[in-house]
């Protein structure tokens, strides 16, 4: 059995559709690589959108065409096919339901979770709740009870939602994406050196976690 340990990094928005696509498919990918329990995943915070008001009054197909500048069918065609993809993971998407808000306070609660040893089960819970559930992940108390889902420490929580707590940690995050370049997520790092961008088919993740242990085991 191989020592050898692999580190991903991995930047992404829980507001990101793709985001949570890339995720199932990384996920299976690991799931097919031959040390799977030598890899460790360190979840990074980044924001598509951070003029995105905490609240937006209106959905998710009026808030994509303000932005974007698209039409309105176009947006609802580009809904259709994410959508497709998601499902093909085993994700329900719900658009019609979405409710667009500023991850921020989100992304705060997720490195809190993380000074828990709980990241990857809080990334879980605000992807399915933004897209499957159609809750409104910038509610404070949306956030607590979610909080509650996974298990954090209540005191803790009502901390982090009462202050700016972890915001540097945030920050941080997203200035490290902005001096490596990246520029859209998901985005996986491994090892330090190779770069994967977008929600690749799983066996990109398999074939190249492979070459880099084989590059690195010794």
């Amino acid at each position: 059995m191989s020592e050898k340990r692999v580190r991903v990094d991995i930047w992404s928005d829980i507001a990101c559709p793709w985001c949570f696509i890339g995720k199932r498919r990384f996920e299976k990918g690991v799931e097919e690589f031959e040390f799977s329990d030598n890899v460790d995943v360190y979840w990074h915070a980044y924001q598509l959108d951070p003029s995105l008001p905490e609240h937006y009054d209106g959905d998710e197909v009026q808030y994509l065409s303000q932005v974007k500048g698209m039409d309105p069918e176009q947006v609802k065609g580009m809904m259709e096919h994410v959508t497709e993809q998601a499902a093909g993971e085993g994700l329900n998407y719900r658009f019609d339901q979405l409710r667009p808000a500023n991850s921020f306070t989100a992304l705060r609660v997720l490195e809190q979770a993380k000074t828990e040893s709980k990241g990857s089960e809080m990334k879980e819970t605000l992807l399915s709740a933004h897209f499957e559930r159609g809750l409104d992940t910038g509610d404070r108390q949306v956030l607590a009870k979610l909080a509650t889902e996974v298990g954090l420490d209540e005191a803790a929580t009502a901390e982090t939602l009462s202050s700016q707590k972890y915001a540097e940690e945030v920050n941080a995050d997203i200035e490290q994406a902005r001096q490596l370049g990246i520029s859209g997520v998901p985005f996986f790092v491994i090892d330090g050196k190779y770069g994967i961008s977008g929600a690749q088919p799983a066996e990109a993740f398999t074939n190249a976690l492979t070459q880099v242990h084989a590059e690195t085991a010794g």
